[in-house]
């Protein structure tokens, strides 16, 4: 399964429009005033199915990742000198990649691929493609690519 993560252009907060191969819109994230970046997913018809809250007063960068309202996971960055490096507790799950040029991958503890992430590049706002290899995870694959984003934002 393929997603287009589009930030839109003209958007008081962080917003994006999640598409299909087909460019049908998947999902829609709006950001909400809060301290520290809110982010809300909704489905298709509205109702609101998830949220990456970055938690405040924290040394690195740490979000929650939320479905249903009840918290999910954890993203956070790791202090490392010459590379970008997260610590996820989420379905056990680990990245793997270049994050400064926003090629990675999701694995899952054997070492599966779960999802290939890369930005595509001559785009007006951030655009990414995420390739999940199952559709079930689409959702948790996109919480955690908006945490890092998110925190890529704040740091620069």
């Amino acid at each position: 399964m393929r997603l287009l993560f589009r930030q839109r252009l003209f958007s008081w907060f962080d917003s994006y429009d999640i598409y299909d191969e087909s460019g049908n819109t998947v999902y829609v994230v709006k950001g909400q005033l809060a301290w520290g970046h809110c982010l809300k997913i909704f489905d298709v018809a509205g109702r609101e199915i998830g949220m990456v809250q970055e938690r405040i007063f924290t040394f690195l960068p740490e979000f929650e990742l939320y479905r249903d309202g009840s918290c999910i996971g954890r993203i956070s960055k790791e202090f490392t000198f010459f590379r970008q490096k997260y610590n996820i507790d989420c379905n056990g799950w680990q990245v793997e990649g270049n994050f400064l040029g926003w090629d990675y991958q999701v694995k899952d503890p054997y070492g599966r691929c779960v999802a290939q992430v890369s930005k595509q590049l001559m785009n007006w706002t951030d655009t990414y493609a995420i390739d999940v290899a199952e559709p079930e995870d689409a959702l948790y694959v996109l919480m955690l690519v908006l945490a890092i984003d998110a925190e890529k934002c704040s740091r620069d």
